[in-house]
């Protein structure tokens, strides 16, 4: 039997990356590959590590019926590790809470360099083939974020973020990976300092990161064996190299566009392939599969309708900041119903048939919220779905974490009017375009008339793939509009889930909003798990014929 190669993944999220990997079965039905640390500084992403930890220490498809007793709310998670003592504390050995680098005083956690080694070299127990993944904080290149802050040059003297890739570098020097996978935004592409391209010096300083280190005063040891290793492009094949036998790519060539190979979802991010240099070039690329849309992923699961929390009643301007005035919001309470929601919506239904094509009477409106476990019998992809098998779990019986969130009243006729409005015309409004269906659908918002932000309101189409599930998720659920508007809401954590490639047993913990934020951080596991086969065939390289021939004798003999 293979050894299963270890992984240590490091701003591991809720472990998107680690459950691709740990995904990928050998002939044997064995995994490839063995998850052996995850460090995550956010708590409720970390017990969501530990928790699939403690499934994967049983083998393949054959995690205990106490773990779905679990996830269906029928006993805690306390008894669950108390049932399971042994599994509980490889989990919890394996899915380690430390914030890396050098937290500042908000930060709790924080780890130095010296337990990170220590934790590494007992994970490893002395393997020397071994995988680094992970995606260091990407907030500082997001171009969303420069945007807001208006920064055209970083300055890694007063964000720390801009050179969290070095506890990722460091990591590589002074363990020595086989292969590593490292992850980040789009906006890494174009991130500048003062002097350079950023990007253009994380590949030099990946290219040979003891150099690197010692340059930066990180690794003072100067002899600190000198490894060099090969970035490669995961989406086009090396033809062009360089004096020292360095493949040689446009930035843009490791750009991942998810849509392209199997994820529901147009999340565009930069994924670098580390190969140690007395490992071979990677045999495979990533190959372009059928683009999945958003409806085929999750239309059978169980309509729910959107709660209200309450309304607009005023504002009142009050001192703030400098002395400025700014307007303090006053809002009534309202009472939460079936037969609540649906006479508002009624009403909305008919102000907005002014507007838009009518609809029919007599709607068939869902209900309920939804619930964090919901039995359904039916709600397995169609067998010939690419995702189909991905997602299923017959163990399961039922959906996850299926629960809407709660609205403010008026925010309720933006989304039904947004998704009446993309129903009829194939995209979402603009703030135009609710600006010409009534004032009181224009949000009152500082930016509303600047020009900005006019997708503010965005529903996800039904029949091409969703945008990027980000962690903003977490805030509000207005760029996460569902298409129906019957059910007039935002996505839920399952949806969201699904969009990502989570299987839907996979159970992310703490409240709601904490959820949301891990998926939206997370990396596609469907599309990790196709990093992991051509991981797979650089550290066990398929046999040639001869190679074939002679391990047929030796077993024969």
């Amino acid at each position: 039997m293979e050894e299963e190669i270890p992984i240590i993944d490091i701003f591991a999220g809720p472990g998107g990356l680690a459950e691709g990997f740990s995904s990928l079965i050998n002939a044997d039905e064995n995994r490839v590959f063995k998850i052996a640390l995850s460090i995550e500084k956010d708590e409720n992403a970390h017990r969501t590590l530990k928790l699939r930890s403690f499934y994967r220490q049983f083998p393949v498809n054959q995690a205990p019926a106490d773990y779905y007793s679990f996830v269906r709310g029928e006993i805690t998670i306390d008894q669950l590790y108390t049932n399971h003592p042994i599994q509980a504390q490889l989990a919890d050995e394996e899915a380690w809470c430390g914030t890396l680098g050098t937290p500042d005083e908000t930060e709790t956690n924080g780890v130095s360099n010296e337990e990170v080694d220590e934790r590494i070299r007992i994970a490893l127990n002395g393997n020397p083939n071994w995988v680094l993944i992970g995606g260091p904080p990407c907030q500082a290149y997001s171009l969303v974020g420069r945007a807001r802050r208006q920064e055209i040059i970083l300055d890694g003297a007063t964000d720390k973020r801009v050179g969290l890739y070095k506890e990722y570098l460091r990591i590589i020097a002074m363990h020595t990976p086989a292969v590593f996978v490292m992850e980040n935004v789009k906006g890494l592409l174009s991130a500048r300092t003062e002097s350079e391209s950023i990007f253009q010096r994380i590949l030099t300083d990946l290219k040979n990161p003891v150099n690197a280190c010692i340059a930066e005063g990180i690794v003072t040891d100067v002899n600190q064996p000198h490894i060099n290793y090969r970035i490669y492009s995961l989406t086009t094949e090396a033809t062009n190299f360089d004096d020292d036998g360095n493949p040689i790519f446009n930035p843009i060539d490791y750009l991942i566009k998810s849509e392209d190979y199997g994820v529901p979802q147009r999340r565009h991010r930069v994924i670098l392939l580390g190969v140690r240099q007395d490992f071979g070039a990677p045999q495979s690329i990533l190959q372009p599969q059928e683009q999945i849309t958003l409806s085929s992923v999750i239309d059978n699961l169980p309509a729910v309708r959107s709660g209200i929390t309450r309304s607009f009643s005023h504002f009142t301007m009050v001192e703030g900041k400098n002395q400025t005035l700014k307007k303090k919001r006053h809002y009534n309470r309202i009472n939460d119903s079936a037969e609540n929601w649906r006479n508002y919506i009624n009403g909305f239904n008919e102000e907005l048939n002014t507007f838009l094509q009518p609809l029919q009477n007599n709607l068939n409106y869902p209900v309920i919220l939804g619930l964090n476990y919901q039995p359904h019998n039916n709600y397995n992809l169609p067998e010939e779905h690419l995702l189909s098998g991905w997602f299923a779990d017959d163990n399961l019986g039922g959906i996850l974490q299926h629960v809407s969130r709660k609205h403010l009243l008026e925010d309720l006729k933006r989304y039904l009017f947004a998704a009446r409005y993309s129903e009829i015309n194939g995209t979402f409004p603009r703030l135009d375009d609710y600006r010409d269906a009534g004032n009181d659908l224009l949000p009152d918002h500082e930016n509303a008339g600047s020009g900005k932000f006019t997708d503010r309101f965005r529903v996800q189409l039904p029949n091409i793939s969703a945008t990027t599930v980000t962690s903003h998720i977490s805030k509000d659920g207005h760029y996460f509009i569902h298409y129906d508007p019957v059910q007039c809401r935002s996505l839920t954590v399952r949806e969201a889930a699904r969009i990502q490639t989570f299987p839907d047993n996979y159970y992310f913990c703490g409240e709601r909003t904490n959820q949301f934020h891990q998926v939206g951080n997370a990396v596609p596991p469907y599309l990790a798990f196709q990093i992991a086969e051509i991981v797979s065939g650089i550290l066990n390289p398929p046999l040639n014929e001869n190679e074939n021939i002679v391990q047929e004798l030796e077993r024969i003999n």
